[in-house]
C-alpha cells in the first residue's frame, strides 16, 4: 500500500507508526516543510516542498492565522500535483493538519482516503479560552470570534476526511459531534523501555554540578516557559518553596518562546517576566539552587526525569504534554494540576497528586509532603509506571491499537 504523511515537521506525531509501516513492507512518502532535498528517513522517503515568497498584505488580524495556513495549503498542494503526475497515488494520506498542509489533497487524488490527526479544536468559555483570569483578553465576545475563525482549518479539513485519531479523549471531545464521530482515541505511545526508573541515573547541571537520585530535585518541564503550562504558578511557588526546603534543587526546563496562549507584553520572554516577579523575594543564595537548563536533547531530559525527587506539572484545559507520560514512565512522584486533561492519566492519592491549579499553598504543601515521605512517593511513581505501561506502552498497547485503526479505516482485515 502506498501512504503520504503530511506534516511540516515530519515525522512529529507519526515518529513510530511511518517506520513501523515501512518495515512492514508499505510503500511511504512524506511531503515536509522540514528537509530542503529527499532523503530517507527510517524507510520514508521524505519530499520537501516550499512556501513562495509573500509581501506583506493588509489583511484582519483574525484572518492571518487562516492566510498563513491556506499558503501552506496551496504549496503543499502543488508539490502533490507534482507526486501525481509523476505517477504517484496514494492509497491512504495520514496528515496533521494544524498547519493547514492537508487542506487541498483531495483535490489532486479525489479517491484516496485520509486520516487526519486529530490534536485540538478550540474552544471558548470559562473553562477554555478564559479559564486564566490573569491572562483574559480585553472583550471576551470578540475573542470568541477570533477563536471561531481559528477554527476554520478544522472544517476545511474535515470536510474532506474519512477518518480521524486524537491522542486522548479530552482532545477528542474538543471538536463538535459530526467530526467526533469519525474520531478513534489513541495515544502516540510511550517507550517504557527507554523512559524507566533507573537507580543510577545522573545529570550534569549547567556545567557545574552533578545531581543523581541521592539529591532532593524538584523539576518542571514546559516545551517553552508560559503560562498555559503554569509556568507562572510555579514560579510565584519558589521563594516559599525554597525556605522550606534548603537542600532542594529546583530544575526547570523550556525554551523561551511561545507555544501556545497569548504573547508576552514588551517583547520579553515569559521566563523573565515572571523571574522578575519573584526574584526580589529569593535571597542569592537560594536562587542559586535554581537551573533554568533550555532545552536538553532526550538523554539528558531521561535523566532529569530519573533523578527527580517529585515532578510537577502544571497546565490549562489544553493537550496533554509527553513530558508528564514520560515522566510517570520513569516512576516520578507527581504532584499536577487538577484539570481535565490530566485526570485522564492521574487518579489523585493512587499514582500522584492533583492540586488546584490556582492553589500556590496546595502546590507547595503537596509538594512538601511527598518529599518528606520516601514511601508515599516510591507507591506513587510504581503505580504511575504500571499505569503509563498499561495505557500507554508504545509497543504492546498504542502501536497495535493505530495499526487496527488503520486497518478498519482501509477496510482491510490487516495491515
Amino acid at each position: 500500500m502506498k501512504i503520504l504523511f503530511i506534516h511540516q515537521n515530519f515525522p512529529g506525531q507519526y515518529k513510530h507508526l511511518a517506520p513501523m509501516l515501512a518495515a512492514r513492507g508499505h510503500d511511504c512518502t512524506a511531503l515536509t516543510l522540514k528537509v530542503t532535498k529527499p532523503t530517507n528517513w527510517q524507510g520514508v522517503r521524505v519530499l520537501p516542498y516550499a512556501l513562495p515568497n509573500r509581501t506583506d498584505q493588509n489583511l484582519h488580524p483574525w484572518l492571518v492565522d487562516l492566510d498563513t495556513k491556506v499558503t501552506r495549503a496551496e504549496a503543499c498542494f502543488k508539490a502533490a500535483r507534482t507526486l501525481r503526475d509523476s505517477g504517484f497515488t496514494p492509497d491512504l494520506i495520514l496528515a496533521h493538519p494544524g498547519w493547514g498542509e492537508a487542506m487541498f489533497l483531495k483535490d489532486v487524488w479525489p479517491k484516496t482516503r485520509m486520516a487526519l490527526y486529530c490534536e485540538l479544536y478550540y474552544l471558548t468559555g470559562e473553562e477554555h479560552l478564559d479559564f486564566d483570569p490573569e491572562f483574559v483578553r480585553q472583550d471576551s465576545d470578540l475573542q470568541t470570534l477570533r477563536i471561531r475563525l481559528k477554527n476554520l482549518n478544522n472544517h476545511l479539513h474535515f470536510a474532506h476526511a474519512d477518518a480521524g485519531l486524537s491522542p486522548t479523549r479530552f482532545q477528542a471531545d474538543t471538536f463538535p459531534v459530526e467530526f467526533r464521530e469519525k474520531i478513534t482515541i489513541c495515544h502516540d505511545g510511550i517507550d517504557t523501555t527507554q523512559a524507566r526508573p533507573n537507580a543510577n541515573a545522573s545529570l550534569r547541571v549547567n556545567g557545574r554540578d552533578t545531581l543523581t537520585r541521592s539529591d532532593e530535585v524538584i523539576t518542571f518541564v514546559n516545551r517553552n516557559l508560559e503560562p498555559m503550562r503554569g509556568y507562572h504558578r510555579f514560579m510565584r511557588a519558589l521563594p516559599r518553596l525554597l525556605k522550606e526546603r534548603p537542600k532542594a534543587q529546583i530544575l526547570i526546563v523550556g525554551g523561551d518562546e511561545v507555544s501556545y496562549g497569548i504573547t508576552p507584553p514588551n517583547g520579553k520572554s515569559w521566563k523573565q517576566v515572571f523571574i522578575s516577579e519573584v526574584r526580589s523575594e529569593i535571597s542569592d543564595h537560594n536562587w542559586t539552587r535554581v537551573h533554568f537548563l533550555g532545552r536538553l536533547p532526550y538523554d539528558q531530559f531521561l535523566s532529569l526525569l530519573q533523578i527527580s525527587r517529585v515532578h510537577v506539572y502544571l497546565t490549562y484545559p489544553f493537550v496533554l504534554s509527553w513530558s508528564l507520560l514520560e515522566a510517570m514512565s520513569c516512576a516520578a512522584a507527581i504532584v499536577a494540576s487538577d484539570t481535565e486533561p490530566v485526570r485522564e492519566a492521574i487518579q489523585d492519592e493512587q499514582n500522584g497528586r492533583l492540586i488546584d491549579f490556582f492553589d500556590q499553598n496546595a502546590l507547595i504543601e503537596a509538594v512538601c509532603a511527598l518529599l518528606d515521605d520516601k514511601a508515599k512517593r516510591e507507591n506513587l511513581g510504581q503505580t504511575a509506571r504500571q499505569f503509563v505501561q498499561k495505557t500507554y506502552d508504545l509497543t504492546a498497547v498504542c502501536l497495535p491499537r493505530q495499526m487496527q485503526w488503520l486497518s478498519k479505516v482501509m477496510d482491510e482485515t490487516t495491515l
